[in-house]
């Protein structure tokens, strides 16, 4: 099998190839937004991808918004604008905004020790700092593993489980993705905000940015509007050399780690919440900036993530991103004014791959107002 980096790569080429390259510098919003909607066409039938979303955010205005496809195939229920699509784990960045809302408020200190904020961790997870948890550095163990969220146990037990392992490595040595830390983050916004975490984040962004179908839930949940989640992966119940078919994809997201992926939403409601963001409406710039900037290793390295944002880019012209289950993805071009979103209702489609393609169509456009 290809290693990870060299499939994303060859993946990568293949989509390039699709448009010539000389598309890439639209010289108008009219030619930039042609050029996207033909890229995410075709990106879909190469993929076959059966529902997708698409949103172009530019200078604060929604500049592009499309719907793709099919929400639940055997039905033939269409995407409208009102599809609700999970975002999973692109929901740390929603996280990030709301530890650095605590962070304005004076309540939270990034460089703080966990302990400061809660007082029921074990004694070797205590001196972690709050900006560990956030950047993937604070080398706690996973609580989820191989056989699904919780392998079957409750989460109290989960917790109980993970809680006894011992540290993967010292705090701050190494980047390590995992959901126990925005476990943690979650617990530490309940207990300061006296709310629950997804009330604190509707309050405190949903509303104010003027998401009201946005929600949380998974697979199990019975949300109204919501895509069903296909994939193309083969079942382990399938003979060998029975062909892919598409099927349902269950995913589960606890209610304790909502923090790190329970986000449901459409691709309207995050231009709003990027434009928010943008203008200060949920924290203000030097915070948005703060937490943006990658974090620190102990060696002095910097690692892949900033403050519940993958840093895709990290200089000139930056690009910071959100990306959750394999379907879903959003790219910021900060020092650009420009964002870019594709939802999609299949596992496995791999929008982070490509959305950095449409976002070239707008890089170098001319100050265009026609659409």
């Amino acid at each position: 099998m290809l290693p990870a980096l060299l499939r994303t790569a060859l993946l990568t080429v293949a989509l390039s190839a699709w448009l010539p390259a000389q598309a890439l510098a639209a010289g108008s919003l009219k030619e930039a937004n042609s050029k996207a909607r033909a890229f995410i066409q075709q990106a879909m039938q190469k993929q076959r991808i059966p529902g997708l979303q698409l949103a172009v955010v530019q200078n604060g205005k929604v500049v592009l918004l499309e719907n793709y496809g099919f929400a639940n195939v055997e039905n033939r229920v269409p995407v409208t604008g009102k599809t609700l699509f999970p975002i999973n784990s692109a929901t740390k960045s929603f996280t990030g905004v709301a530890m650095m809302q605590l962070v304005q408020d004076g309540r939270v200190d990034l460089d703080a020790p966990l302990s400061r904020y809660l007082d029921d961790v074990p004694a070797t997870w205590r001196g972690v700092r709050i900006r560990q948890l956030l950047g993937h550095t604070s080398g706690l163990p996973e609580i989820i593993d191989s056989q699904g969220a919780f392998g079957g146990a409750t989460e109290p037990e989960a917790w109980s489980a993970v809680e006894a392992r011992p540290l993967e490595v010292s705090p701050g040595e190494q980047f390590s993705y995992n959901q126990t830390n925005y476990g943690l983050l979650s617990r530490i916004i309940v207990k300061l905000s006296g709310q629950p975490y997804e009330r604190f984040v509707t309050q405190r962004q949903f509303d104010v940015a003027g998401m009201p179908s946005t929600t949380f839930g998974d697979s199990y949940d019975l949300v109204a509007g919501a895509a069903t989640i296909y994939s193309w992966s083969p079942r382990g119940s399938l003979a060998p050399d029975d062909g892919e078919r598409l099927s349902h994809w269950i995913y589960e997201m606890p209610y304790s780690l909502w923090a790190g992926g329970g986000i449901q939403t459409t691709a309207e409601e995050l231009s709003r919440w990027i434009i928010a963001l943008s203008q200060d409406q949920l924290i203000d710039d030097a915070h948005v900036q703060r937490m943006w900037q990658q974090e620190p290793l102990n060696s002095g390295a910097k690692s892949d993530w900033a403050l519940g944002w993958p840093v895709l880019k990290a200089d000139r012209p930056r690009q910071v991103a959100g990306i959750g289950g394999a379907r879903a993805a959003f790219v910021v071009y900060p020092d650009e004014d420009l964002a870019v979103i594709v939802l999609t209702n299949l596992a496995g489609a791999n929008p982070q791959r490509f959305v950095r393609r449409i976002g070239e169509f707008y890089q170098s456009r001319a100050n265009d107002s026609t659409h």
